[in-house]
C-alpha cells in the first residue's frame, strides 16, 4: 500500500491532520488503534475555554475542522470574561460525548482519498533520513511520502489509580509498546508526561437543588465563520457550580501519600495549570475552596463529569473525596479517575512547521509535541498537515507568527523555549493578545488560509466583504458629523444618549465609554451585520492600545525578517555566552526573532550575533 500521507493516531490532532491532507488532494491514511476512538474525548467531552476557544476560531479560519464539529454537537455554549475587554473573552461549549466524534468521522468518511485503518505503528520506515512509511505491530508495511505523529497518551501508556498501575490508554485500550523506543533509537529526547481525568457521577445521585445553575448565554454564538447556529438558545442543558471545603481538604491531606503523585507511583510530569485536586491543594494552601463544576458529558447517557477534580487517588479514597461534597453525599461514582503517564518528544526537536529535525518528512503534533488539550492538539494537527502538503508540492511551510494566531504562539513556544510538562495555552502567553481576539480570527488568517487552498472561493469573498463593510463603516462614522439642534437632541434621548456639548464625528463620538455603535446604527439608520458592527467598535474603542500593539508588533517583525544560514557555524562567533551558544546549536533558529526569544540567550547574546550577521552574510 502507497500513500502520499499516513497519519498515525486519530484524536483531535490526527483527525485535523487527515482532514486537511485529504482536503488538499492527497491520498490519506489514517492509522488508529481503535475506530471506535476516533476525535473521542476522554478527559471533559467540552471545546474552547479560555485562550482555547480563540484556537477554534483560528482552526475555522483556517480551514480546519473542530469549531463546526463543535457548532454541530454542543448542548450549551457560552461566552467567557464577557464582562472584560475583548481580548481575553473566549468561546466555550459543552460538546456531546456521542454527538461530537460521530460528526468528525462523518466529515472524514466524506473524503474518497481518506481511508481509515486499525492497528498499531511500531516503527517507522526511514531511508537516507527520510522517512518513507511505517511498519506495524502485525509487520504490516504501509508506504508514504510523509508521515504524521498525532499519538496523543498512547506512547507507553500507563493508567494510575492510587498504588495501582496498568499499562494501557485512555479508557484501558491498547497502549504502543514500541514506537517511543523506535523514535529514541532514531535519535529522539523521549520525555515522559502525566495528565488525569476526574470521576464520572451516575445523574441520578445527585442533589441538584442544593447546587448552583450554570446555563448557556442568551445570545447565539458559533466558532465556524460559516455556520449558522444549529441550537435552540432556549433549550440548552444545565451545567452546575460547586466547591471543594474543609472535609474534602481534610481527606486529601491525610490521604496524599496514597495518591499516585504524590506516594511516588508517578514517573511523569504533570501539567502546571491543570493540576490534579490533590496538587491544587499542596500548591495553594492559602485557598479555603475550589471552583467545580457538574457537566453531562452526553444527553445519550446519564453520566456526568466533576470538572476540577482531577486525582489518582485509591478508589476507596476518590469515594469519601465525592461524597464530602455539597449535593454529592449520596453519589455514585460510574468512572473512577485516574492519572495516565506517557511518552512524548522534545520539542526543541522540531522546525516551525512541525517537521522533526531528525527525519525528514516527519511531522508531529498533539500530545507528543509536550501540550495539553484537545484544542492546542487540533491546532497542530492542522498545521502539521497543511505543512506536510505543502512540503510534498515543494512550497514554502506555513508559519504563523506570534501577533498573527495563538496557533504562532503556541507553536514559537514549543520550537523555541521547549516544555518539560504538558503545555497548555494561557492568554498570558500571548504578548499581542490585543491582536489576536476571538471576534478577528477571520481577518486575521482567512487570507493565508486562501494562498494555502485551504478554503475556498465563497469562503474567501464572504471574508473580503466582511473586511469592505468593515472599512466602510468606519469611514461613514468618520464623516458623519453630529448636528449640535434640537431635532439631533430629541433623536438622541429617544435612544437614552446625551447628545455631545460640542460638534464631532461619530466615530470619535464613539470612543466614549457609555456608547456603543448598536444604538448609533439606529439613530443614523446605518444597517450593517453585528459581526461587522461589533469589529468596529472594537477598533474605535481601543484604537490607542492596538495601534500601540501594531507598532510594538512591527518591531519584531523586523527582526524576524533577518534570517540565520543554516550553515552558520556558532563555534566562530566569539564573545557568546556559552549557554547561548549550546541552545543556539541546539535549537538552530531560522531568524533572530526566534533566537531572542530562546532561555539563556539574552539581548547581548543577540547583538553579537546581529552584528555577525550583518558583518559575514551582510544580513
Amino acid at each position: 500500500m502507497k500513500y502520499d500521507i499516513i497519519v498515525v493516531g486519530a484524536g483531535h490532532a490526527g483527525c485535523e491532520a487527515a482532514g486537511i491532507s485529504a482536503k488538499l488532494g492527497k491520498k490519506v491514511a489514517l492509522i488508529t488503534i481503535n475506530k471506535k476512538n476516533i476525535a473521542d474525548m476522554p478527559c471533559n467531552p467540552s471545546i474552547g475555554g479560555t485562550a482555547k476557544g480563540i484556537i477554534v476560531r483560528e482552526i475555522d479560519a483556517l480551514g480546519g475542522l473542530m469549531g463546526r464539529v463543535a457548532d454541530q454537537s454542543h448542548f450549551q455554549i457560552k461566552m467567557l470574561n464577557s464582562g472584560k475587554g475583548p481580548a481575553v473573552q473566549s468561546l466555550r461549549a459543552q460538546a456531546d460525548k456521542i454527538t461530537y466524534p460521530k460528526k468528525m468521522l462523518e466529515y472524514l468518511n466524506s473524503y474518497s482519498n481518506l481511508d481509515i485503518i486499525e492497528g498499531i505503528v511500531g516503527k517507522l520506515i526511514v531511508e537516507n533520513n527520510k522517512v518513507v512509511g511505517v511498519i506495524l505491530e502485525d509487520d504490516t508495511k504501509i508506504q508514504a511520502d510523509a508521515v504524521i505523529l498525532t499519538t496523543g497518551t498512547y506512547l507507553k501508556g500507563s493508567i494510575l489509580i492510587g498504588s495501582e498501575k496498568t499499562p494501557g490508554g485512555p479508557h484501558g485500550e491498547k497502549r504502543s509498546n514500541f514506537l517511543s523506543d523506535h523514535l529514541k533509537e532514531l535519535g529522539f529526547n523521549i520525555q515522559r508526561l502525566k495528565t488525569g481525568t476526574p470521576p464520572r457521577i451516575q445523574k441520578d445521585s445527585i442533589d441538584f437543588s442544593v447546587l448552583k445553575e450554570e446555563v448557556g448565554d442568551n445570545k447565539y454564538h458559533t466558532f465556524s465563520f460559516d455556520l449558522e447556529p444549529c441550537y435552540e438558545i432556549n433549550n440548552q442543558q444545565k451545567c452546575y457550580l460547586l466547591y471543594t471545603n474543609e472535609d474534602t481538604h481534610k481527606i486529601i491531606y491525610d490521604n496524599l501519600d496514597k495518591s499516585a503523585m504524590y506516594g511516588g507511583y508517578v514517573e511523569g510530569i504533570g501539567p502546571r495549570y491543570c493540576p490534579s485536586i490533590e496538587d491544587k491543594l499542596v500548591r495553594f494552601k492559602d485557598k479555603e475552596r475550589h471552583q467545580l463544576f457538574l457537566e453531562p458529558e452526553s444527553l445519550y447517557y446519564d453520566e456526568w463529569y466533576l470538572q476540577g477534580f482531577s486525582t489518582s487517588m485509591p478508589r476507596d479514597i476518590q469515594e469519601i473525596m465525592v461524597h464530602s461534597l455539597k449535593g454529592l453525599e449520596n453519589a455514585k461514582i460510574t468512572k473512577y479517575a485516574y492519572a495516565i503517564e506517557y511518552d512524548a518528544i522534545d520539542p526543541l526537536q522540531l522546525n516551525p512547521s512541525l517537521e522533526t529535525k531528525v527525519i525528514e518528512n516527519l511531522f508531529t503534533a498533539g500530545q507528543i509535541n509536550g501540550t495539553s488539550g484537545y484544542e492546542e492538539a487540533a491546532a497542530q494537527g492542522l498545521i502539521a498537515g497543511i505543512n506536510a502538503v505543502n512540503k510534498l508540492d515543494n512550497n514554502e511551510p506555513l508559519i504563523l507568527k506570534r501577533n498573527e494566531a495563538y496557533i504562532g504562539v503556541l507553536i514559537d513556544d514549543l520550537v523555541t523555549k521547549g516544555t518539560s510538562e504538558p503545555y497548555r495555552m494561557l492568554t498570558s502567553r500571548a504578548e499581542y493578545r490585543l491582536l489576536l481576539r476571538h471576534d478577528n480570527a477571520d481577518l486575521r488568517l482567512r487570507g493565508l488560509a486562501y494562498q494555502n487552498k485551504t478554503i475556498n472561493e465563497e469562503q474567501y469573498q464572504k471574508y473580503l466583504n466582511k473586511k469592505q463593510l468593515i472599512e466602510e463603516l468606519t469611514n461613514r462614522l468618520k464623516d458623519i458629523k453630529i448636528s449640535l439642534n434640537n431635532d439631533t437632541k430629541e433623536l438622541f434621548e429617544k435612544f437614552n444618549t446625551n447628545l455631545p456639548t460640542s460638534s464631532t464625528d461619530l466615530y470619535t463620538f464613539l470612543k466614549r465609554p457609555e456608547n456603543n455603535l448598536n444604538t448609533i446604527c439606529k439613530i443614523y439608520n446605518l444597517a450593517y451585520p453585528d459581526e461587522v458592527i461589533e469589529q468596529v467598535e472594537i477598533m474605535a474603542k481601543y484604537e490607542g492600545y492596538i495601534n500601540k500593539a501594531l507598532k510594538e508588533a512591527d518591531k519584531l517583525l523586523k527582526i524576524e525578517e533577518k534570517q540565520i544560514p543554516e550553515d552558520i557555524d556558532y563555534d566562530k562567533i566569539q564573545n557568546l555566552a556559552s549557554e547561548a551558544r549550546q541552545k543556539l546549536k541546539q535549537i538552530k533558529p531560522k531568524n533572530l526573532g526566534q533566537a531572542s526569544r530562546i532561555s539563556g540567550v539574552n539581548p547581548v547574546d543577540i547583538s553579537i550575533l546581529s552584528i555577525y550577521l550583518k558583518k559575514e552574510y551582510n544580513k
